[in-house]
């Protein structure tokens, strides 16, 4: 009996060990697969998909950086997006940006999210391939509306790993007002960043901060100016103008330009500067009729250096001489596009002989926004078009971006989120004359980059999508309540060829910056890093 019962106890201790053994090895496989399942939570079709990190096509490198070397930046690295919006002229063209996927058949975008968080990100820049560097911490979210920062940051190109983090205020200790501020790489290689009333050049490599000063006020209170626009002249001067807070407002990030001019609160006039690149000393500044919100351009004409500086109800142009070292305002150039009831003017575009801009900047509930043309040599040649046509009564207009072009192609785009539509304008160079080309159902905050050669321009834009459909356009913008996506259309025709997953909302009045070997990076705001997307063609189906 004692024998039956232990022979039963043996056999039981090896039926357990056996089932233990069997688990074990069981989970041992099944394992792996329940982590990779809880691992693609939360993940969008295209993050699955890539499953990485995306490198683009490496052998597209060398090819796209001597392209672009070939292309004459003054003043700038030689690089895909050396300046905040490609160049001086802020053109936001990159001839030598390749897209990989198919002009004719269907694409899969491939997406990855940087493995580390940079909140607030405006701006996206590189240098050499496998390097970006970032600006953040100055773009107040709904949930942190009073974040450290600005920072500028450098991480690897294809996973967004930090390298290296440099911080340069922090308004909660500082007072001062922070607003959006650009990022452009010198062609020594090294950085150049302005915020409030600071300006610091920074090694690129290290990210330590070499020289430092402070730049002028004006009519404004210190706490109250955000030296935004930097933008570098042909001769490497810094040329810089700062945007005013409203007096009397306290909101932070550029945003509280909008906010607090709805409430009728008065900007002071704008101050441009003009800074040695080396030495960051203050050459010479003027102060500007009236406040000017929107960035400045600088271009060629007639062989001087001129600047074209858009403000509240005008429009004019500035030189700067290299000799004399001095600014002046061209009292022969001055322009009034602004309808009543239109608002600011956005940041002007060069298009052959003429200079674009873009209407309602800051927006309006009572009249569209339009695109006005004048010509370089004389500002009584204007031509104005409304491309969306008249708005309706409980619309709101805000065409926050500046026009986008391809003087190559004599086109304009222009883009109005209040109404959710962006349009292709074909422009006549010897007249000035516009006609509408094509429009998209597409909402938009950010500007119209152009990839690729003059034949195969790609047009990069966002488009938004409301989490609440009916909820009002300008409340969703405020509280961020919706997701976006990038898309890539056919330059000349509107047509699209590839389309994101939608992801958080892009950083607003932000671009969406080519990378080396066909990649594109899209910034978000809210504390997520930013997106490595890629555009391929559409794998065969699995049989």
């Amino acid at each position: 009996m004692r024998i039956s019962t232990f022979l039963k106890l043996a056999g039981l201790v090896v039926a357990l060990a056996l089932v233990y053994a069997v688990y074990r090895l069981g989970w041992s496989v099944i394992e792996p697969k329940v982590e990779a399942r809880v691992a693609k939570i939360g993940l969008t079709p295209g993050q699955v998909a890539a499953n990485g990190p995306l490198p683009g096509d490496v052998g597209l490198y060398a090819k796209e950086l001597d392209c672009q070397q070939a292309i004459p930046t003054p003043g700038y690295y030689p690089s895909f997006n050396g300046a905040e919006i490609s160049d001086a002229q802020r053109s936001g063209i990159f001839p030598c940006a390749s897209f990989l996927g198919s002009r004719e058949g269907a694409n899969t975008v491939y997406a990855w999210r940087s493995v580390d968080d940079y909140p607030g990100i405006s701006y996206i820049n590189n240098r050499k391939p496998g390097e970006l560097y970032l600006v953040g911490g100055e773009y107040p979210t709904f949930e942190d509306p009073n974040m450290a920062g600005p920072y500028i940051a450098k991480a690897d190109a294809a996973t967004g790993k930090q390298i290296w983090r440099t911080y340069f205020d922090n308004l909660n200790a500082s007072g001062r007002w922070i607003g959006n501020a650009n990022l452009n790489i010198l062609d020594n290689g090294k950085i150049v960043f302005a915020w409030s009333n600071q300006i610091v050049l920074l090694d690129a490599d290290t990210g330590q901060i070499l020289k430092h000063n402070t730049l002028p006020s004006g009519a404004a209170p210190t706490a109250d100016v955000n030296y935004k626009h930097l933008t570098i002249a042909p001769d490497r001067t810094l040329i810089l103008k700062d945007q005013t807070r409203p007096k009397g407002c306290k909101l932070q990030g550029t945003i509280a330009i909008i906010k607090c001019a709805a409430e009728g609160m008065k900007q002071p006039p704008s101050q441009l500067v003009a800074v040695d690149p080396e030495t960051l000393e203050v050459l010479h500044d003027i102060q500007m009729p009236e406040p000017a919100t929107s960035p400045h351009i600088i271009t060629m004409f007639e062989g001087r250096i001129a600047i074209y500086v858009p403000m509240d109800t005008m429009v004019q142009r500035v030189f700067w001489d290299p000799a004399t070292k001095k600014l002046s305002l061209d009292e022969s150039w001055v322009i009034y596009p602004m309808q009543k009831g239109q608002s600011a003017a956005t940041a002007p575009t060069v298009i052959g002989d003429w200079i674009a801009v873009q209407l309602n900047g800051i927006g309006s509930e009572t009249v569209a926004s339009s695109v006005v043309v004048t010509n370089q040599k004389n500002p009584t040649k204007t031509h104005i078009l409304f491309p969306f046509g008249a708005l309706k009564k409980g619309e709101w207009s805000f065409a926050m971006p500046k026009n986008g072009a391809d003087p190559e192609n004599h086109m304009l785009y222009s883009a109005d989120m209040g109404i959710g539509k962006v349009a292709g304008i074909k422009l006549d160079p010897a007249t000035g004359e516009m006609k509408v080309a094509f429009v998209l159902d597409n909402m938009t905050t950010t500007f119209q980059p152009l990839f690729g050669p003059k034949d195969q321009r790609v047009l990069m834009l966002t488009q938004m999508k409301l989490n609440v459909p009916k909820e009002p356009v300008k409340t969703a913008f405020f509280t961020q309540n919706y997701t976006e996506q990038l898309t890539w259309r056919d330059a000349a025709t509107g047509k699209l060829l590839a389309e994101s997953d939608y992801f958080e909302p892009l950083t607003g009045n932000s671009l969406t910056p080519p990378g080396f070997g066909g990649r594109v990076y899209f910034p978000t705001a809210a504390g997520k890093g930013f997106y490595v997307l890629q555009a391929m063609p559409k794998p065969p189906a699995a049989k």
